[in-house]
C-alpha cells in the first residue's frame, strides 16, 4: 500500500479546506429590481417645451443672476464642501484600485550588533564580540484574487464616488436654486416697494384732503383719524418690505460666501414671464435627471459590491511572495556573488473557526444593501410628490392669476371712471384717490402672484434636475452590476 507523500497531502488538505469553504459560502446575489420610472401618470400638466438646460436659469435673460450664480459657483463653502466629499470618495477609490495587482517593495538596512557572552553560543567560541550585518534586497508579492474580493471592494469604492459626485450636483442644484429664489424673491420686494411708494403717496393725499375737511367742519375727526391709520399702514408696509428686500441680501450674500457689504449692486428688474408645465416623458427620464436618484442608483451598486466582498471572505486568500537580494555579515562582501538570498513562498490562509464573523460581517452587508434599495425607492417617490407638488401649485398659481387680472381690470375701469367723474365736477379726489388705491393693491397683489409663479418654477425646476444628466443620453442609467463601472456624465 502506497502512502501519499507530505506534498500530496498538504495539497489534499487544501482542496479539502476549499470544498467546505465553497459548501459555506452563501450563494451570490442578484441585481436588486429597481423601478426604472417616477410615477407621474395621472398628472394632468401642460407639457413643457423640454427639459432644464444646464445653466437652466439664463432661460430668465437676466445678466444680474448670471453673474450670481458664476459667484456661486466658485465661492459657495456648501459647494466646496460638497466638493471635498467628492475628492475624498475619488481617493479611496483609488486607494482600493491600488490593492489590485503585483507590489514591489525594496528593502535595504545595516546594523552593527554584540553578541551576549552568556548566550546559547558564548561570543568566545565565535571569537568575536561584535559583527556587522547586511542586507539589500526586493520583495514581490502578488495576491490571487480568484474570488473577486478586492475587484469588489475597488468596484464598490468606484461607486461611492460617483454617488458623491452626483450629491455633489445636488448640493450644486440646491445652492442654484436658492440664489435665484432668494434673488427673485429680492426683486418682487423691489417692485412692490415702488407700488408701496405710490400708495404712501395716494394716502398722504387722501389725509391731507381728510384734515382740510376735518378743519372746515365738513367731516368729523373720525375721519381724519381713519386717514391716518390708513396712512400708517402704508408706512408698515413699506418698511416691511424694505426690511425683506435687505434680509434677501444677506441671505445671497450668504449663499455667496461674502459679507453683505460685499455683493454687488443690484438693479430693480420686471420678473421674468413664467413656462408652465412638466416635459414630455418625465416617469422615465426623471431618473437620470435627478442627481439624488442617482446618487441613490450608486449606492444601491455599491452595496451590491460590498455583498460580493463579503462573500469572497469565505474563501481562501492565495498569495505568492518572491525575494531576492544580498545578505552579509562583511559589509565588504555584501555586493558578492556568495551573499545572493533567495526564497519563494506561496501562501494560503482560509478561514476555519471564526466564531460566525463572517455570517455576520454577510448579514451586515445585506442589510445595507436593503436599505439602499429602501432608500431608493423612498427618492424616486419623494421625487414623484415633488414634482407634481409643484406642477400643479404653478396650475393653481395660473388660475389665481387669471381671476385677479379681472379684478385688476375691474379697479382700473373704476378708477377711470372716478376721475372722469372727478374732472367733470361731479365728484371730488377722495373717490378717485379711494379707486387709486385699491388698483395699487390689486397691482401688488398682481405682483405676489407672479412672484409666487416665479418661486414654484423655480422648485418645478429643481425637482425636476435642473441641467444634470446621470448618463450618456444614449446609454441607460446604472441599474445593475453589469454596468457599475459607467461613470455618470454632467453638463455645466
Amino acid at each position: 500500500m502506497k502512502h501519499a507523500s507530505p506534498g500530496g497531502r498538504a495539497t489534499l488538505a487544501a482542496l479539502t479546506a476549499l470544498l467546505l469553504a465553497a459548501c459555506a459560502a452563501p450563494t451570490r446575489l442578484p441585481a436588486p429590481d429597481l423601478r426604472n420610472d417616477v410615477p407621474l401618470a395621472g398628472l394632468q400638466t401642460p407639457t413643457r417645451a423640454g427639459w432644464p438646460a444646464a445653466p437652466w436659469w439664463r432661460q430668465y435673460h437676466d445678466p444680474q443672476l448670471d453673474d450670481l450664480m458664476d459667484r456661486a459657483t466658485r465661492q459657495s463653502p456648501d459647494l466646496a464642501l460638497a466638493q471635498s466629499r467628492v475628492s475624498q470618495a475619488e481617493q479611496a477609490a483609488k486607494l482600493a484600485a491600488a490593492q489590485l495587482g503585483l507590489s514591489v517593495n525594496g528593502s535595504a538596512q545595516a546594523s552593527r550588533q554584540r553578541l551576549s557572552d552568556h548566550g546559547l553560543i558564548p561570543s568566545q567560541f565565535l571569537g568575536f564580540s561584535w559583527y556587522n550585518q547586511a542586507e539589500l534586497g526586493v520583495q514581490l508579492q502578488y495576491d490571487f484574487d480568484w474570488w473577486g474580493k478586492k475587484r469588489a471592494t475597488m468596484e464598490a469604492a468606484l461607486d461611492q464616488a460617483h454617488a458623491a459626485e452626483a450629491q455633489r450636483s445636488a448640493a450644486a442644484l440646491a445652492i442654484q436654486y436658492a440664489v435665484a429664489d432668494t434673488y427673485f424673491g429680492w426683486q418682487a420686494d423691489q417692485a412692490r416697494l415702488q407700488l408701496a411708494d405710490q400708495m404712501l403717496a395716494t394716502q398722504q393725499q387722501f389725509t391731507h384732503i381728510a384734515d382740510l375737511r376735518v378743519r372746515q367742519g365738513v367731516d368729523l375727526p373720525d375721519e381724519a383719524q381713519k386717514a391716518k391709520a390708513q396712512l400708517a399702514a402704508a408706512r408698515e408696509m413699506r418698511v416691511a418690505l424694505d426690511g425683506s428686500a435687505k434680509i434677501r441680501r444677506a441671505a445671497l450674500a450668504s449663499l455667496l460666501g461674502m459679507a453683505p457689504a460685499d455683493l454687488p449692486e443690484l438693479q430693480a428688474r420686471p420678473l421674468p414671464p413664467i413656462e408652465r408645465g412638466v416635459p414630455a416623458g418625465g416617469g422615465l427620464d426623471l431618473i437620470a435627471r435627478r442627481p439624488d436618484i442617482a446618487a441613490s442608483r450608486w449606492q444601491v451598486e455599491a452595496a451590491l459590491k460590498r455583498t460580493d466582498a463579503a462573500r469572497a471572505e469565505f474563501f481562501p486568500d492565495i498569495s505568492l511572495t518572491a525575494l531576492a537580494g544580498l545578505s552579509s555579515i562583511d559589509l565588504g562582501k555584501l555586493l558578492t556573488a556568495g551573499s545572493r538570498t533567495f526564497a519563494l513562498t506561496p501562501a494560503l490562509h482560509l478561514p476555519i473557526f471564526n466564531g460566525g464573523a463572517l455570517k455576520a460581517n454577510y448579514g451586515v452587508s445585506k442589510a445595507q444593501l436593503d436599505a439602499a434599495v429602501a432608500q431608493y425607492d423612498s427618492t424616486v417617490l419623494a421625487a414623484a410628490r415633488e414634482v407634481a407638488t409643484q406642477a400643479l401649485g404653478a396650475e393653481q398659481v395660473a388660475a389665481r392669476q387669471r381671476e385677479q387680472q379681472a379684478q385688476l381690470d375691474a379697479e382700473q375701469r373704476l378708477l377711470a371712471n372716478a376721475q372722469a367723474r372727478a374732472r367733470q365736477g361731479v365728484r371730488d379726489l377722495r373717490e378717485s384717490l379711494g379707486a387709486q388705491a385699491a388698483l395699487l393693491q390689486q397691482r401688488d397683489a398682481a405682483t405676489r402672484l407672479q412672484a409666487q409663479a416665479v418661486s414654484t418654477d423655480l422648485a418645478l425646476i429643481k425637482a425636476l434636475g435642473g441641467g444634470y444628466r446621470s448618463a450618456d443620453e444614449a446609454a441607460p442609467p446604472p441599474s445593475s452590476s453589469a454596468n457599475a463601472g459607467a461613470v455618470p456624465h454632467e453638463r455645466h
